[in-house]
């Protein structure tokens, strides 16, 4: 039997695309304030650069 649980976020989002492709679908993101920590490398205990967002953000599928 396959596995089809979803176990972190970029297959999340790479099967939610896959669903709504094809299907004129489109997806909002709101963000107010949302602070994230970017690593600036791949390195184990690399420093973080400090990003915020604020506005919208939408990703739209189609069929090519």
């Amino acid at each position: 039997m396959k596995n089809t649980e979803t176990t972190n976020w970029p297959e999340l989002a790479i099967g939610l695309y896959d669903r709504l492709t094809g299907r004129n679908a489109e997806i909002t993101y709101e963000f107010k304030n949302m602070g994230i920590g970017v690593p600036s490398s791949t390195e184990e205990n690399s420093p973080l650069a400090h990003w915020e967002l604020n506005g919208t953000l939408a990703i739209r599928t189609r069929d090519v």
